[in-house]
């Protein structure tokens, strides 16, 4: 079992066997990156027989936000914060620093490139070999500090960037724990609850990553994937869209709706982890970027969870007779590895098999025969 996140994939390498392209120079989509689109696939309008289908978007400083937040994760997994005390200029700030990243030669920027076995650097999303197309995307992970990746990218030239992203990860760090805090508050959970949140209920040894993504302009956007459809394995996700449109979650009985760039607004997620402490109360989100033909994306994701040494199961006041535990217990770490083995059937290799589930289990099994 890993013990560390950076150890998180050190049993299970990602291989990727393909030519780093030059998206801009590409006036064709090449066969390699041609998605076949499904009807299924389209998103939905924002109107559907009268359901909710926009995303929520919730001003932090409304005395009700704590009651907005848990009905927003128990119907979508998904919401946007507005008065979340992140400055306008630092938006702006990571904005620029990804920018110049993926503007840089590809050569450049692969001198900087993700081990096979490691987290941080340049690459493709882990989750590509699951798909049998590659995606019209490039990201940039960064986990600690971003010095040693950010020396092979500009050598004598990395002290801006560093500053940036050491300041964005301490204003997400602060921003997270706020959040978590709520979304606890929502499930009936004081901090008090939660022995990890530290003796002043900050969270203080949360781990977390730092993922920023590139979507360029697309010859061929309705046959091309920016990031195939994934949940987060995180507790929470913080995620910065530049004013570009593309993200998607799936909705419930409505299909894809897209999750339109509100000015200030950050979008939140929740993740695998929090799904799995709120004992399945809270979805973890399903979710994919799409690209367009004219405009270059860019999207700087913040990915929280538990310290590294710290299981999480369902917290024991959602538990009672009627509601036993539906997961084993489990580190970032050790899920993360079990996610790149299983990828989407990674929450149900750590499900817990109850009387309850194989009753449940027995009655789709009717259903499905009758």
């Amino acid at each position: 079992m890993p013990s560390r996140l950076s150890d998180a994939y050190k049993d299970h390498p990602v291989y990727l066997h393909h030519k780093y392209l030059d998206f801009d120079s590409l006036k064709e989509l090449p066969d390699s990156y041609t998605w076949t689109t499904q009807p299924e696939d389209h998103p939905c309008p924002n109107s559907v027989s009268g359901r909710e289908s926009t995303v929520p978007v919730i001003d932090l400083h409304r005395p009700s936000a704590l009651d907005l937040i848990g009905h927003a994760c128990r119907t979508w997994g998904v919401f946007q914060v507005t008065n979340h005390g992140v400055p306008e200029r630092l938006l702006d700030s990571i904005q620029s620093a990804g920018e110049n990243l993926f503007s840089l030669p590809v050569q450049q920027k692969l001198r900087a490139a993700r081990l096979p076995d490691g987290i941080p650097g340049y690459g493709v999303a882990r989750i590509s070999p699951f798909f049998p197309k590659l995606m019209w995307s490039e990201g940039f992970t960064i986990v600690g500090s971003p010095l040693e990746h950010a020396r092979q990218l500009w050598p004598n030239d990395h002290a801006e960037f560093c500053d940036v992203i050491e300041e964005y990860e301490k204003e997400m760090r602060k921003l997270a724990g706020t959040l978590m805090g709520l979304m606890l508050g929502s499930l009936g959970v004081c901090k008090g609850d939660i022995k990890w949140a530290g003796p002043r209920g900050d969270f203080a040894g949360s781990c977390d990553a730092l993922q920023l993504n590139s979507y360029p302009a697309c010859p061929d956007p309705d046959r091309a994937m920016g990031l195939a459809p994934h949940t987060d394995s995180t507790l929470l996700t913080i995620l910065f869209q530049n004013g570009t449109s593309g993200l998607q979650v799936l909705k419930e009985g409505c299909g894809w709706v897209t999750v339109p760039p509100v000015p200030g607004a950050l979008v939140v997620n929740v993740g695998d982890l929090l799904h799995i402490l709120s004992n399945g109360l809270y979805p973890s989100i399903l979710h994919r970027a799409v690209v367009n033909r004219t405009q270059h994306r860019l999207s700087v994701a913040y990915l929280y969870g538990p310290p590294s040494d710290v299981q999480v199961s369902p917290l024991p006041k959602l538990i009672d007779q009627n509601n036993p535990p539906l997961y084993r217990p489990v580190t970032w770490s050790e899920y993360l590895g079990t996610k790149a083995k299983h990828f989407d059937k990674a929450l149900s290799s750590v499900r817990l098999c109850t009387r309850m589930n194989k009753l449940q289990d027995a009655n789709d099994q009717v259903v499905k025969v009758g």
